[in-house]
């Protein structure tokens, strides 16, 4: 049964928005009160957030989609809709999210980090938020937007100072049990270590972690044996230690030879070469081992790498190598550049930019894109007459139609809103007028602006009361 999992495909769905509310105020003897349509909800936003916790990302191989809720609608009498409650998701530290194209769209490093995967949609404006001087009893709101739909892939790099690297069953997950207090898999069999293990090795004041990874056969790094699937957790490793095994009862190895072939293997996998190496001399407590070791350690020692004859077994030579890795870890944090705080950096847009592109295609067609436009057009209900004379007057306002003109745009002509596999394509209309403007300006309400009957008859017996008063007072007796 599988325990560890450090790459899955995780498809994630944001809330949508919820809908505005067209509602008109009703109470006693004020039959046109007003609008009072309430505001939808935003949809909730799918994040992934490091927790120190978590080690593998089993549970989204198990279940790799996940949706955050959506906005609830918007209630007459100015109830706006409750937002959709955020979808956070626990990673382990040292994730890299990925898009399907292999992008990085972000390195989750470090307790706390999140990263915004799918964002919600924006709740719809209810008729009361939209109400104005010209308009002042709309008879529509804005619909909710649809929340983000992403596909993403989550690739998991061990967060380790020192990597072990070699041979199955060269005594790696031995090393890190002595080194450390963790507690891996033990046997004397080939691909024994399925999963990357870590351990806290402490070395005078230098604290560092340790890992091994399993699997590195030739071949691994184009796929063969367990190799390719953990190489990546060597890449955040600072320190890289090839652990050799020289009581091998395979006549065709010997450490050297198992050395170049490792050190092939990393080069093909690539980013690595700057990664200083050590060389474990392991299973010396055996009489054939340690002779083994004597003689290819001049060898070694001639190409350049600082050498360590150890036995896991016996607990010989730990602390010298412990302590040698511990200094060049410190050696490696120290060279590493400090972390400055995050700068916030503001680029206000142009002054001559509209926000919006106006572009001619092959058919003849003009395709319009940008934030605003194409927001809008979600958020319209094209049912509704005056919503879509309102849309056409923000879209008049932003400058669409003047730029359709200056791109030779004329009556009739297809014009689309959106990328082309989701656009709304109408015929275009200089000045488009909906059936709602046949009631006058768009989104108008007449009755607002004649005069009420009960209103008139209160003003007209205030007039007779002021007539009969002034007679009274200009009345002069005899």
């Amino acid at each position: 049964m599988t325990t560890f999992v450090d790459r899955v495909e995780l498809h994630v769905a944001a809330g949508n928005g919820g809908h505005g509310c067209a509602s008109v105020h009703r109470e006693k003897f004020k039959p046109l009160g007003g609008p009072d349509g309430g505001n939808g909800g935003r949809g909730g936003d799918v994040i992934l957030t490091v927790d120190q916790s978590i080690t593998t990302l089993l549970d989204y191989h198990h279940s790799p989609h996940r949706k955050a809720t959506n906005g609830k609608p918007g209630e007459g009498g100015n109830r706006s809709g409750k937002d959709g409650q955020d979808l956070v998701l626990a990673v382990p530290d040292g994730t890299v999210v990925l898009d399907k194209a292999g992008n990085v769209l972000a390195d989750l490093v470090g307790h706390g980090t999140s990263f915004v995967a799918a964002q919600g949609g924006r709740g719809g404006l209810g008729n009361a938020a939209l109400a104005s001087a010209r308009r002042k009893a709309p008879g529509f709101a804005l619909l909710g937007e649809p929340g983000d739909l992403q596909d993403v892939v989550l690739e998991l790099k061990t967060v380790a100072d020192v990597a072990l690297v070699g041979y199955p069953s060269a005594g790696k997950s031995s090393l890190i049990s002595v080194l450390s207090a963790a507690r891996p898999k033990i046997a004397d069999y080939p691909f024994t270590t399925l999963v990357p293990n870590l351990g806290v090795v402490t070395a005078g004041s230098t604290v560092y972690t340790i890992a091994d990874v399993p699997g590195l056969i030739p071949g691994a790094s184009q796929g063969k044996g367990l190799g390719l699937e953990f190489l990546r957790h060597v890449e955040r490793c600072s320190v890289l230690v090839h652990v050799l095994d020289t009581a091998t009862l395979e006549s065709d190895r010997d450490p050297a030879s198992d050395l170049d072939i490792i050190e092939e293997e990393l080069r093909q996998y690539g980013g690595l070469d700057n990664r200083p190496r050590i060389v474990v001399l392991n299973k010396t407590d055996v009489p054939d081992g340690k002779d083994l070791a004597e003689m290819v350690r001049p060898d070694l020692e001639a190409r350049g790498y600082r050498v360590f004859e150890v036995s896991a077994v016996a607990h010989l030579g730990l602390r010298e190598l412990s302590f040698a890795l511990a200094e060049l870890v410190a050696k490696f944090r120290a060279a590493k550049p400090k972390e400055e705080a995050t700068r916030i950096v503001i680029r206000p847009k142009a002054v001559d930019d509209t926000g919006f592109t106006v572009t001619r295609e092959a058919d003849g067609l003009f395709r319009v894109r940008g934030e605003k436009p194409e927001r809008w057009v979600r958020q319209t209900d094209f049912n509704n007459d005056e919503a879509v004379g309102y849309l056409a007057d923000r879209l008049n306002r932003l400058g669409v139609e003047e730029s359709l003109v200056k791109a030779g745009a004329r009556g009739g002509d297809g014009v689309a809103i959106g990328p082309e596999d989701n656009a709304v394509v109408f015929d275009w209309e200089p000045s488009l007028t909906a059936g709602a403007e046949m009631l006058g300006r768009r989104g108008e309400d007449h009755r607002f602006e004649g005069e009420r009957p009960a209103a008139q008859r209160r003003r007209d017996r205030q007039a007779e009361r002021d007539e009969a008063q002034q007679e009274f007072d200009d009345f002069e007796p005899f």
